[in-house]
């Protein structure tokens, strides 16, 4: 587990593998990897086939540029990131005078050649490191590798909470642009974050792509450590489970507590980062509570209380009609039905 990275061979997809329109923040593909957009470019993100031949790969997180902006107002940025809990980095004796250095390693695939940057950002007190590397040649697959030196300052949090993150710019504006780019750690200045870095957003025919991301303590890159897809998946569950998805997926026991509400407890598949949010879709008849050879459907669920690390207990009061006590499955009822829980950071 020399990796900080999780799924940076993208192999895990928990939410789908392609997302439409995508303009904001948000996990929209490969788990753990996070789009942080700001009004610059509308984008396909998706869970890709493409990757470099020969190198093991079998997915690639893709950026497919669906409507352009050449011209980024001054605010404006795109980002790619995953960022990491304090307490998984303190061997990094960051902030004291053994700071161990960090290497980042991955492949690479753009449309657009250039100058691109990628960031280290130090949430527990904020500062931030950048570096460049260059893209030399259109839609190639290339190998990269940049380190970070360590920073005898500021230690990091000993928590859950992310206390640093790894960022892979596309595009940003004036202001995170204008100054001299900070290749040593340094309290954040924004205008230094991002110089020199190419718009990957100034045309619909551009295409990003990355694969096999990997963040290690020293100065060179390492082979990827590739995991069993069964250890990835477990490492993801920390941060985002899909609890039932598609249609007639039994999901749950539940009873009725009265004859307008049941209940439910939901055991999570793996203990979570934090109490989670739950994340599902709504709409007419989704859901269905079955009991004695009869069925109730209804629309909507909703966290009863406050969810634990373990486990969530459910109810739903909507369009519901039995019985108090009577007990039955929970199953989905059409092809749009999604529960999951998340405790991303």
């Amino acid at each position: 587990f020399r990796n900080i990275i999780i799924n940076g061979d993208m192999s895990i997809a928990q939410r789908g593998t392609s997302t439409s329109s995508v303009t904001g923040t948000g996990y929209n593909a490969s788990d753990r990897f996070k789009n942080n957009i700001s009004s610059l470019g509308t984008w396909t993100v998706s869970q890709s086939t493409d990757v470099p031949t020969g190198q093991g790969f079998a997915k690639s997180f893709k950026m497919d540029c669906t409507t352009a902006d050449a011209s980024p107002s001054s605010g404006d940025y795109n980002v790619i990131s995953q960022a990491f809990e304090g307490q998984n980095l303190q061997y990094l004796k960051k902030g004291t005078s053994s700071a161990e250095s960090l290497t980042a390693s991955f492949w690479v695939y753009a449309t657009k050649t250039g100058t691109n940057i990628v960031e280290l950002y130090d949430y527990d007190n904020s500062r931030q490191i950048s570096k460049s590397y260059t893209i030399s040649s259109s839609n190639t697959w290339e190998f990269k590798t940049v380190t970070f030196p360590g920073d005898t300052s500021g230690a990091l949090g000993n928590d859950n909470a992310a206390s640093l993150q790894l960022n892979f710019w596309l595009a940003a504006g004036s202001d995170r642009t204008s100054g001299t780019l900070n290749t040593s750690w340094n309290s954040i200045t924004n205008a230094n974050r991002v110089v020199g870095q190419v718009n990957h957003a100034d045309s619909t025919s551009n295409d990003f792509y990355i694969t096999g991301v990997q963040l290690e303590a020293g100065t060179t890159a390492s082979d990827f450590e590739f995991l069993p897809v069964d250890v990835n998946l477990q490492r993801c569950y920390r941060y985002y489970q899909v609890i039932a998805n598609e249609q007639y997926r039994v999901f749950a026991t539940a009873s009725y507590y009265s004859s307008g509400t049941l209940n439910t407890i939901i055991q999570f598949l793996k203990t979570m980062r934090a109490a989670p949010s739950l994340d599902y879709v709504t709409g007419s008849s989704y859901y269905r509570f079955s009991a004695n050879n009869a069925h109730d459907d209804f629309n909507t669920l909703a966290v009863n209380g406050t969810n634990s690390v373990n486990y969530s207990n459910l109810y739903s009061d909507a369009n519901l009609s039995g019985t108090a006590g009577t007990a039955g499955i929970l199953q989905t009822r059409s092809t749009a039905s999604f529960i999951a829980f998340s405790a991303e950071l």
